[in-house]
């Protein structure tokens, strides 16, 4: 009697370790980014002044697991970056065109910026902070910042706010961190981030495996 009952507890924990990471997968539901809907709005500012503009998002997925916020990545084409305060045409295509050169972005050889998130902390219904490791010009430093996420049962809206320091990036021009003499023509060591994400869902892995089955 004790071996049959020694021999169905070893039953049920063999078919536990199995079925647990299945339920587990289950909950897991990936979001594809709509580049279409999303967007990127950018906002960097000097002593005379600031500047607005966008940024197309290339590429991104977002991941839940059981409601929750969990990772993802993003992809921002830099080579199509706009300034959308300028009105003339020729001044918006100088800056344009700087913003793109080796002084800021260097977008001939750094297309793409990249965020990919490391955790999601909530922090109240639908909030979280964010903590990501960000990449420009190939250089990755952990950035944390705010969103806040809508979802239903097929699409998902995040919006979040960051700061980013452009001089961890190698993009020193006109800095007086590092220029202390160049007076009003100093621009801002930081330049904020809005950006919304739309997205939709899309069928995980984890989902195909137990489909699968």
């Amino acid at each position: 009697m004790k071996t049959i009952l020694l021999s169905l507890i070893s039953l049920t924990a063999y078919s536990l370790s199995f079925s647990n990471p299945i339920d587990k997968k289950v909950k897991e539901t990936s979001y594809a980014v709509d580049t279409q809907q999303s967007k990127l709005i950018w906002n960097a500012k000097k002593v005379t002044g600031e500047h607005a503009g966008t940024a197309p998002i290339k590429s991104g997925s977002l991941i839940l697991n059981a409601g929750k916020l969990t990772g993802g990545n993003v992809e921002i084409n830099l080579k199509d970056l706009l300034v959308t305060d300028i009105k003339d045409p020729e001044y918006n295509a100088k800056l344009v065109t700087h913003l793109k050169n080796d002084d800021f972005f260097a977008v001939e050889k750094y297309p793409v910026a990249k965020l990919e998130i490391v955790s999601a902390s909530p922090t109240g219904a639908n909030k979280y902070t964010i903590k990501g490791k960000l990449t420009i010009k190939g250089i990755t430093k952990e950035i944390t910042f705010p969103t806040e996420i809508t979802t239903d049962s097929k699409k998902l809206t995040a919006n979040a706010k960051a700061v980013v320091d452009r001089t961890q990036y190698g993009i020193k021009y006109n800095s007086k961190s590092f220029f202390s003499s160049i007076g009003d023509k100093a621009i801002d060591d930081t330049f904020d981030l809005n950006v919304t994400l739309v997205a939709s869902t899309s069928q995980s892995p984890a989902k195909a495996s137990v489909k699968g089955k």
